[in-house]
């Protein structure tokens, strides 16, 4: 069997790596952070290229397409730190399936969602919340959209626009959607995981880039041991968290059985690889890389923050030892 990405899904990662690479970068998500510019690309232009759309339904005006198109496209966002997170619009088309007309909105953009954690009444911090209008939650078992009043923090990924959100409204769309919820969690682990796979293959080939150029005592750094040793298991875990986000996001178009099992191993991979390149990036770059101005520190923000994003490492590995045990592959 043959698990590579097809042509269309290779073009279509071709095409967002030109889109993500014009319209954000590190230097973006700098200012960002610093309260001096927006979040790039932005809900918009995500919308306009229709990335926002691409796992809702073409009845629903969107792509129609599967979660592996998503997570190739994800992927590319993740290696420029580009916000919003895709992720949002992985679970939303979920929770939306059956709602054509919000659907829609989430695709053409016209309305700015995000997806609650925790109780509707006060809850965790929640991905792209600070900036989002229209929020879905679970309240009790039902599944509910409404307005409501989001709290940012003070952040240390502002591309992530985390917010605190109590719900001023609500009304109901599924009335048991406990099922519903846990499938679209898993979606957005994934699309997470791949942006996360984005990022930490960007740390890894700057950390590469810069030993082959960097001289000391006369020769590349690169030529020692300690720091090919570095870069190369950093590598290594990239191209695990690679393997595991591909099975992931196909598992759940083309092995449902396999897909929660699939999603907790890429989302609990994730976490210690993106954390291992970022760091891997600091270090290879000595005394600059600990340095506000030089870009590492932004990898190694986003690698603290979504390690808890939906799930930490230990929840999701905790999920593939039960599931494994009970026989989640046969």
């Amino acid at each position: 069997m043959n698990f590579d990405l097809d042509q269309d899904q290779r073009d279509a990662a071709a095409g967002a790596k030109e889109f993500f690479t014009e319209q954000a970068s590190p230097g973006a998500a700098r200012q960002a952070l610093e309260g001096a510019g927006p979040v790039r690309p932005g809900r918009k232009a995500l919308a306009d290229i229709g990335f926002l759309g691409i796992t809702v339904p073409e009845s629903a005006g969107g792509g129609g397409g599967s979660l592996l198109d998503l997570a190739v496209v994800a992927e590319q966002g993740g290696a420029v730190l580009a916000g919003p997170s895709l992720v949002t619009a992985a679970r939303a088309a979920v929770l939306l399936a059956d709602q054509p007309e919000l659907a829609a909105q989430l695709a053409d953009g016209s309305a700015a969602f995000a997806v609650v954690d925790g109780s509707p009444d006060g809850s965790a911090p929640s991905i792209d919340a600070a900036d989002a209008t229209t929020f879905l939650a679970l309240d009790g078992t039902a599944l509910v959209v409404g307005e409501g009043e989001a709290t940012p923090g003070k952040p240390m990924d502002a591309t992530r626009g985390l917010a605190n959100v109590r719900l001023t409204s609500r009304r109901v769309l599924v009335e048991d959607a406990g099922e519903l919820w846990a499938r679209a969690r898993l979606a957005g682990a994934v699309v997470l995981a791949a942006e996360d796979l984005g990022a930490a293959d960007r740390a890894v080939a700057l950390g590469v880039a810069y030993a082959k150029e960097r001289e000391a005592f006369g020769r590349p750094i690169g030529s020692y041991q300690a720091v090919k040793h570095m870069l190369v298991d950093a590598w290594a875990g990239v191209e695990q968290l690679r393997s595991l986000v591909w099975w992931a996001a196909w598992a759940a178009d083309a092995a449902p059985e396999e897909f929660p099992l699939a999603a907790a191993a890429a989302k609990a991979t994730a976490a210690s690889a993106l954390e291992r390149a970022a760091e891997t990036l600091i270090q290879v770059h000595g005394g600059i890389g600990f340095t506000w101005e030089h870009d590492a520190h932004l990898f190694w923000r986003r690698a603290k923050v979504d390690r808890f994003l939906l799930g930490d490492e230990a929840e999701h590995l905790d999920a593939v030892a039960r599931l494994a045990v009970a026989g989640a592959l046969g």
